[in-house]
């Protein structure tokens, strides 16, 4: 029977490399045409988001990832590793992310994720990822963009459409503003939600590339934007239900702290390729299946291993499973 050591030894021979390449072979988004609840109109839907990891806490991983800040000045408990990824929000498939220090922003580790956008998606983020050169580089990548933004952010209405967004210009500076050069055309669409929790109404500024207000009114865009919580979801399977709540990774070395998070990458899309395919055949919306019990079942059936099976590289799984 194989000992934690030589499991641990046998981790410190593979190292994190093979199960990256592993996740860049077989991750791609998982819903088809006939997939319920990924799609609005012809988009598919996905979000953008990131999230911290709590990781054991010896010198060097202290050394490589860094603490988060402490209000008193005192030593934080554990160093973290800073994650960002892509998910498909109907299917809470992950198919590309990325893992740095906690020194590195989130808009830096997104821009490692944009080439992974594609056309016929529409992409969902929070406000703290806008930035001048970061939209320009994922709108040139053809897909379409529902960001929402500071209220900071100078946005001059231009023309008022029917639906009530307007139509504005993005600008690389204010400079650039003034003199009306290098400005790229936006969607505006500005709400409010009255939620009686709150002691006052939250407003909301999204922009989109998407300037055809008939093909996208800005009430269903609005709506739409609600399905940036289903990454919140996918992060709680991640790090509730599939690592354990309350949980810090094992590993005392960073490398081994990249190959846990990998492996947990792996193991999460494994589950949400599997609910699908079990969607698909009972023609389900895959987020109506639960998460905790697909884990359960695998946990007790062992079957995860059909994910990764080399007929995933050679086309002969059936495209819905794949």
């Amino acid at each position: 029977m194989p000992t934690d050591a030589g499991i641990t030894l046998a981790r410190q021979r593979l190292g994190p490399a093979p199960l990256r390449a592993l996740f860049d072979r077989v991750a791609r988004p998982l819903a088809t045409p006939e997939t319920h609840g990924a799609w609005y109109h012809d988009w598919r839907v996905v979000a953008l988001d990131g999230t911290v990891m709590d990781v054991p806490d010896s010198k060097e991983n202290a050394e490589v990832f860094g603490r988060p800040g402490s209000s008193r000045g005192e030593r934080s408990g554990y160093p973290q590793a800073r994650v960002v990824s892509l998910v498909e929000c109907g299917t809470h498939a992950h198919f590309d992310f990325a893992v740095a220090p906690l020194s590195q922003g989130e808009t830096t580790l997104a821009r490692q994720l944009l080439l992974s956008l594609k056309a016929r998606m529409l992409c969902l983020a929070d406000r703290n990822f806008y930035r001048w050169e970061l939209w320009n580089t994922a709108r040139a990548t053809g897909a379409d963009l529902l960001w929402r933004v500071k209220k900071n952010l100078v946005l001059e209405p231009e023309a008022l459409l029917a639906d009530g967004s307007y139509l504005s210009h993005l600008y690389p500076s204010a400079y650039a503003r003034q003199k009306r050069r290098g400005g790229v055309p936006v969607r505006v669409i500005e709400y409010a939600l009255d939620d009686p929790a709150r002691p006052s109404l939250e407003t909301y500024r999204l922009i989109t590339n998407e300037l055809d207000a008939k093909k996208a009114p800005a009430s269903e865009l609005a709506t739409l934007y609600g399905e940036r919580q289903e990454f919140e979801i996918s992060e709680d399977e991640f790090k509730t239900h599939l690592r354990g709540a309350r949980r810090v990774l094992r590993s005392h070395h960073p490398d081994g702290v990249q190959q846990e998070i990998f492996g947990y990458f792996l193991a999460h899309y494994a589950i949400r390729a599997l609910m699908h395919e079990a969607a698909m055949q009972r023609d389900l919306d895959p987020q109506r299946l639960s998460f905790t019990h697909a884990l359960h079942v695998i946990q007790r059936k062992i079957i995860a291993r059909r994910v990764f099976s080399p007929q995933w590289l050679t086309g002969s799984v059936p495209a819905s499973a794949r």
